[in-house]
């Protein structure tokens, strides 16, 4: 595989060489149709190609992009107005009925990024250059959801057929899975899936490049070791993952660097709110998770600062609550742990509650899912355990532990969020801490919590455009949800990058590489 990569990168060479970016990740990209998927790094890669009416920044601001301004019309109506002169990479030119297009296609089966749009029911043409979004009620992060409205060029897709979107679920692809006509600031050149895909950049891109390259290579490399070796060889510029303990290796390589820092994505315990009677625990008839003074034992048992210092390697970021203070509307000043890690006051809560010589339970943990999550849970274990609290270890691969957690077949669990695709704290609230009451409502909330006054809260912050309420709405929201444990926050695990020294890939903390904003030496 390696011999294989540093072929390519040497035919890859020429006059050009200093401008050519080779770089590698542990996937490959799941399709080329900037609709069918909602996977984090396929739309992050596609987001090369492909651009919304607005984007992020790399501080993570939304900052216009093929809209160049808007205004809020009525409470459920935005109106944006379409930059001019600005074409697909055949040189069709983009307006506003290439907008309602992508609308159309974007409600068509398969288009699994049309849950990200949420609240907007029809997209209407004013003229050639402005367009209105109506919503079914005031969506103040219309914006943020945007960033994902990835225009199609219609007569592109109307001559090669793909009008309707890929159905990945159903294994049905549409011509654009393969090929791509984008308008963003790379073109796609080759497309070998699980083999390598190549881009260049866009000449006629409506902005001022930032970025210095002309050729990008992408290769999933899926072993780790293997793209470590890659790197350390030359045969690649960068990888955008790499294990911790790889770190040191690369640090004493002179010629490269790595590049780091937290993640929007909050690792955390959950525990079945649901059942009057756990699945994997020797107490029958009655819930020990219901009662707090257990969910406090249980965030009392854990020492954060132990994990940070020696499984994670120093890299990790404790946290206080349920969203990262990075996210938009995060209330930061809630980020501190709410309570000290204490043994002695777990036990004792262990006791009040009913439980002096402790119980058992089943935690369901992944291997391979996050960073060093099976030895945090073994590292977890082992501190529950000294409490009284015996854990029956259920650490399984990412398709049996996705499947346990999305089917609440879970006593007490491991999961992680990172606020994705909006990167807006309301969305954490919406996802993982809201009822479960259908299937867009509390879809990632594995433990079944419900606290009413939460619920009302982020309805009403999904409704609320003034930003300072709706921000003050959100911090009471996970000041409850703190207050009662619903869950055990743990930490923002790290982004870990590597390159050739000297490179600029501007790291943020969604974890996406914005090849606009790379620079090669």
């Amino acid at each position: 595989m390696l011999a294989a990569i540093m072929v390519a990168a040497a035919l890859a060479a020429g006059p050009a060489a200093a401008k050519s970016f080779a770089w590698a990740f542990n996937a490959d990209v799941l399709t080329l149709d900037p609709h069918a998927s909602n996977n984090t790094f396929t739309n992050a890669f596609l987001n090369n190609v492909y651009e919304g009416l607005t984007r992020h920044n790399a501080k993570l601001e939304i900052e216009p992009a093929l809209a160049e301004r808007w205004e809020i019309v009525s409470p459920t109506v935005w109106r944006f107005h379409l930059r001019r002169d600005v074409v697909f990479h055949d040189g069709s030119p983009f307006d506003a009925d290439d907008g309602l297009f992508t609308w159309a296609r974007l409600n068509t089966p398969g288009a699994l990024v049309r849950r990200t749009i949420g609240a907007v029911t029809e997209v209407r043409k004013i003229d050639a250059c402005t367009v209105e979004f109506v919503t079914s009620q005031p969506f103040p992060v219309l914006l943020f959801a945007l960033t994902h409205f990835f225009v199609m060029d219609r007569e592109w897709s109307e001559r090669v057929g793909a009008t309707t979107a890929s159905d990945l679920s159903a294994q049905r692809e549409s011509p654009a899975a393969r090929q791509a006509n984008g308008i963003g600031p790379f073109r796609l050149v080759a497309r070998e899936p699980d083999t390598r895909t190549a881009l260049e950049a866009n000449p006629r891109w409506w902005d001022r490049p930032l970025h210095n390259l002309t050729t990008v290579t992408f290769q999933p490399i899926r072993a780790a070791a293997t793209r470590t070796a890659a790197l350390l060889s030359g045969a690649i510029d960068a990888t955008v993952e790499i294990p911790p303990q790889d770190i040191p290796r690369i640090e004493q390589n002179p010629n490269l660097q790595v590049v780091q820092g937290p993640e929007l994505r909050t690792i955390y315990f959950g525990f079945d709110h649901f059942r009057d009677e756990l699945l994997d625990s020797d107490v029958k008839g009655k819930n020990p998770f219901k009662d707090r003074r257990v969910r406090q034992a249980v965030y009392q048992a854990i020492d954060v600062e132990a994990i940070r210092r020696s499984v994670m390697r120093g890299q990790s970021w404790p946290a206080g609550m349920m969203a990262s203070p990075l996210l938009n509307g995060a209330p930061a000043d809630l980020n501190a742990r709410l309570y000290p890690f204490d043994p002695e006051a777990s036990r004792r809560l262990l006791a009040e509650a009913g439980y002096p010589e402790g119980f058992s339970v089943g935690l369901s943990c992944p291997n391979d899912r996050y960073v060093y999550d099976e030895r945090i849970c073994l590292a977890v274990i082992g501190m529950l355990g000294r409490v009284g609290i015996r854990v029956q270890p259920q650490i399984e691969p990412l398709n049996v532990w996705s499947r346990r957690v999305n089917t609440h077949d879970v006593s007490m669990f491991m999961l992680g969020h990172a606020g994705l695709p909006l990167i807006d704290a309301w969305y954490v609230l919406s996802e993982v801490i809201k009822t479960k009451t259908a299937a867009t409502t509390g879809r990632l909330n594995s433990g079944r919590y419900s606290n009413p006054r939460i619920d009302e809260l982020t309805q009403a912050a999904s409704r609320e455009t003034d930003e300072a309420k709706r921000r003050a709405l959100m911090r009471e929201a996970f000041a409850l949800e703190r207050e009662d444990i619903a869950h055990v926050p743990l930490h923002q695990q790290p982004i870990v990058w590597a390159s050739r020294r000297g490179i600029e890939l501007a790291q943020a903390p969604d974890n996406r590489l914005r090849l606009r904003l790379v620079r090669m030496p």
